[in-house]
């Protein structure tokens, strides 16, 4: 009919760490970027039709097909050899993933992993626990039982899985969070789990928070433990965690100076809403819109250059390795951390009005507006200038996405623009006519 005048080239684009994976409507997928982290996909080509998503480690990806199968492509030794799990890999529901492993969900409730063995790719010791109701034969009828996997979760080296009763089984690397036993007699009607680099923070539904992995990294909980009831929610930077209590206060553990200690505001932090993790430092909205930050101070810790900015109106809170952007409800943006890195955003101040959302390579931004242009600062290697692109990024972008060190935006007419490093696919000129509207 007239209303198609044109199928958009591309649906929906996903990245790892150096490689862009695009799927175009009918589920083939187009790849650029570094070629083996799967930014090349020709050994696998031939499989990757009827693609309903793409996940992804470090340097692999696996695409989930319709009928439930499985496709990984991209460096062998961090998930993209599947060939042992294959023949588990039917009925596949969804994907999780550690920096080299991968877990498929299987419809059954059962969990089948491959990739690094020493990172999550190997759950022999668990298998038991983790093999669903129909092969374990337990449940009559159908039921969905109890020890039924419901979701996983990930820090960059063990997997958590979260069982239908509410209990937890972990595998994968010791000091990655493989092993809960520490704190197995404590984990039962867990209802929230979150992850850090090489720890898990679980919070049980009476508001007792727990955590276990390595003890630096926010494993271990001593010197808090009596403040950690009446927990709402817990939120991590790569080694510490923040949790936020009925009462709109706050309590921190693990890495002292990324995260974990924050003395220096505990008279600031009432009445918080929200907390938002970076990688090295934490940021804490209130409910009078102010924000509140700590952790390592030059990479977003201290935001004290920028406090008047942040007194009031803050919306949400972005970051990238070394800097944070928070969204104002008036649509602009206020920047702080490395300068280089996207802390300083004053060359295009002047263009960051009615911001919808903001996106991140490892030191560079790219802040979406509601007229479908894109803005971009920072590290001008690592995606944050795209002065060259600047017509095609003023209008009709729809949606970006990110690897370390490059920027996709995709378009309303299903084309995609890239730019950033080469090597992390910034170049996507050659996949052009795959990638152009049809």
């Amino acid at each position: 009919s007239s209303m198609r005048r044109f199928v958009p080239a591309v649906d929906m684009i996903a990245s790892n760490s150096a490689a862009f994976a695009a799927i175009r409507p009918g589920g083939s997928v187009v790849t650029w970027g570094d070629g083996f982290s799967g930014g090349n996909s020709s050994s696998v080509d031939e499989e990757l039709c009827g693609i309903k998503k793409v996940y992804s480690t470090h340097g692999a990806f696996a695409a989930l097909k319709e009928d439930g199968s499985v496709v990984t492509w991209g460096k062998r030794d961090q998930g993209a050899d599947s060939s042992a799990a294959q023949k588990d890999l039917a009925q596949v529901v969804d994907i999780f993933a550690t920096d080299s492993a991968f877990a498929a969900l299987i419809i059954d409730g059962s969990v089948v992993s491959w990739g690094d063995v020493e990172r999550g790719g190997d759950n022999s010791s668990v298998f038991r626990e983790i093999m669903g109701h129909e092969r374990m034969g337990a449940v009559e009828g159908g039921e969905k039982g109890d020890q039924d996997v419901v979701s996983v979760f990930s820090t960059l080296g063990a997997f958590a899985a979260l069982r239908k009763d509410r209990s937890v089984i972990t595998w994968g690397h010791l000091h990655y969070g493989g092993d809960h036993s520490i704190v197995a007699p404590l984990l039962r009607d867990v209802h929230q789990i979150c992850a850090g680099d090489a720890a898990f923070a679980a919070v049980r539904s009476d508001g007792i928070a727990l955590a276990w992995g390595e003890r630096f990294s926010g494993g271990m909980t001593d010197e808090v433990a009596d403040q950690l009831s009446g927990v709402r929610q817990v939120v991590s930077t790569e080694k510490a965690f923040a949790a936020i209590k009925d009462d709109g206060s706050v309590v921190t553990w693990g890495n002292a100076d990324l995260g974990g200690n924050s003395d220096s505001v505990k008279d600031q932090l009432s009445d918080v809403v929200e907390i938002f993790g970076a990688k090295s430092a934490f940021a804490a909205l209130r409910q009078d819109g102010s924000l509140v930050t700590w952790g390592h101070g030059p990479w977003g810790g201290d935001s004290s250059s920028v406090s008047q900015d942040l007194a009031s109106e803050v919306v949400r809170v972005y970051s990238n390795s070394v800097a944070f952007a928070a969204l104002k409800t008036s649509g602009g943006v206020v920047t702080w951390g490395h300068p280089n890195g996207g802390g300083n955003s004053s060359k295009v101040q002047g263009d960051l009005v009615n911001v919808q959302r903001i996106v991140s390579t490892w030191k560079a931004f790219a802040a979406l507006t509601e007229g479908g242009s894109v803005v971009t600062w920072g590290n001008s290697e690592g995606g944050g200038s795209s002065i060259s692109l600047k017509a095609q990024l003023a209008s009709g972008v729809v949606d970006v996405f990110s690897t370390l060190g490059a920027f996709a935006a995709l378009k309303a007419d299903g084309s995609v623009v890239a730019w950033g490093t080469r090597k992390h696919g910034g170049e996507v000129a050659a996949k052009k006519s795959l990638l152009g509207p049809v």
